[in-house]
């Protein structure tokens, strides 16, 4: 099984396996939602999820139809703001925010969708220096 939960824990799941696809998302009402340069989200079977705590923490806010269907909705958690899956999903799989998912996932996504609205300073992330936890202490604390 894997595990799943809020930034709070106080929504905590279990899946059964990911089904894919493992998109990231990069449509303007993903990027809001998220308040970062795209969305990871990857495509689980309904009958695989299972939610062990917080239905009462669960809200829903539904975005109307812009220019065309289908409308934009987001799941979260209310007391942390976390996006979290629905307490009870509609339809035969849905998608869950790859970030909530606890442990290695042994899964890498599949592909980038709405590209043309990807952030201006998304395209060389890749290139920027990367640092561990503890580099990031020293250089907060002045000595890095």
């Amino acid at each position: 099984m894997i595990q799943g939960s809020c930034l709070c824990g106080g929504v905590r799941f279990e899946v059964e396996r990911l089904e894919g696809p493992f998109e990231l998302c990069h449509c303007s009402r993903c990027r809001k939602a998220s308040g970062s340069s795209h969305v990871a989200g990857v495509r689980v079977r309904t009958a695989d999820y299972r939610l062990l705590a917080g239905a009462d923490l669960i809200a829903h806010f539904e975005l109307p139809v812009r220019d065309t269907p289908p409308a934009y909705g987001s799941v979260f958690c209310k007391r942390c703001g976390s996006p979290v899956p629905p307490a009870e999903p509609a339809g035969e799989s849905f998608e869950i925010a790859a970030g909530l998912l606890e442990g290695p996932l042994n899964l890498r996504p599949d592909r980038h969708i709405y590209v043309e609205y990807r952030a201006d300073w998304d395209d060389r992330l890749d290139e920027l220096p990367g640092f561990t936890a503890e580099q990031i202490r020293d250089l907060r604390a002045g000595q890095g």
